[in-house]
């Protein structure tokens, strides 16, 4: 008999074309784990509506973005369900019902919502109070046991968790409590050598660029600050563009290192070499994404079929769900 895999779900918020921390921190684990488990991705727009800004762009957004998690690797002739979480209007029936057993004292106490205040505190709307629940929802409704989570979203994982077990508590044993699964990647920071890689503060490398525009990216790469001349030799622990070599360079990174603490490599050098062999990994990358993007109904009709099929298990769910609750059947 075959033992029935684990279900993986995950999403993120249209974003565009990805960029370097996308992939490390996410995508290239999203790709891995259709090995072993049923997956389910999920373009999760109705989160991004949380900022009311550049709403005209999430339908090219969602394409880019799509685009990108295709040619990464992402198979729905795997299995892979991958669509668009407003395709699937359950998610938002399961967020009104899951508020009515959500504290509000849980979520105002977040750490995560404490920063999203100061980000906008001109607009601190209940969608941005409820979006852990709306979380919680988009897990819980497609049965997920699994979520791949960076440490700094572990709050958050549990936080659904939370809320699985009060309703688990209150109307029996419904919903399934996801564990989380860690991410290789912690963090990625940007060309500025300080802060998260993240397109709105432009420190990004996107994975789609063409190598003239990797190398202009890498080039402005800050490396390590106690090296001002050539013959200075360098830390490596603290440069950000070797941390990326031990990924991208992985058959020499050991000869790098000797060299920068050695003062036999240069920045300018060994930053050139980083950005050549970024875009020699993505040059497969490129030229499958390529492809997806001469057919574009195609991209669509991948996410269509994902609704499709997220919604059979999403009715079964919802139903179970208002069933236990007790909410009179419609006839």
């Amino acid at each position: 008999m075959t033992e029935q895999r684990h279900r993986v779900f995950s999403g993120a918020r249209p974003t565009g074309r990805q960029h370097l921390g996308n992939y490390l921190g996410a995508i290239r684990n999203y790709v891995a784990l259709q090995d072993d488990y049923d997956c389910i991705y999920c373009v999760v727009d109705l989160h991004a509506l949380t900022t009311l800004s550049d709403t005209d762009k999430l339908r090219t957004w969602t394409y880019e973005m799509t685009l990108d998690w295709l040619a990464a690797g992402i198979d729905p002739d795997r299995g892979t369900i991958l669509f668009v979480q407003s395709h699937v209007p359950q998610v938002v029936e399961l967020h009104l019902l899951l508020s009515m057993v959500t504290p509000l004292g849980w979520l105002t106490r977040l750490p995560t919502f404490k920063e999203k205040v100061r980000q906008q505190p001109d607009n601190v709307n209940y969608g941005l109070v409820g979006y852990p629940v709306l979380m919680a929802a988009d897990i819980t409704l497609y049965k997920a046991d699994t979520v791949p989570v960076g440490v700094d979203q572990a709050p958050h994982l549990e936080f659904t968790r939370e809320i699985v077990r009060r309703f688990n508590r209150l109307f029996g044993d419904v919903l399934v409590e996801p564990q989380a699964k860690y991410t290789e990647f912690t963090k990625v920071l940007g060309i500025d050598g300080k802060q998260k890689m993240s397109k709105s503060l432009n420190n990004h490398i996107e994975i789609a660029s063409p190598p003239e525009e990797i190398q202009g990216r890498v080039m402005q790469m800050m490396t390590d600050p106690a090296r001002r001349y050539r013959s200075d030799p360098g830390h490596p622990e603290v440069c950000n563009v070797y941390s990326l070599h031990k990924f991208f360079s992985a058959d020499e990174v050991g000869q790098i290192e000797h060299d920068c603490r050695n003062a036999g490599i240069g920045c300018v050098q060994c930053k050139r070499k980083l950005a050549q062999n970024i875009a020699d990994y993505f040059a497969p990358f490129r030229e499958r994404r390529a492809e997806w993007d001469a057919h574009p109904d195609d991209v669509w009709d991948v996410l269509a079929d994902g609704a499709r099929r997220a919604s059979a298990i999403a009715e079964e769910t919802i139903t179970a769900v208002k069933d236990a609750i007790g909410l009179p059947e419609r006839r």
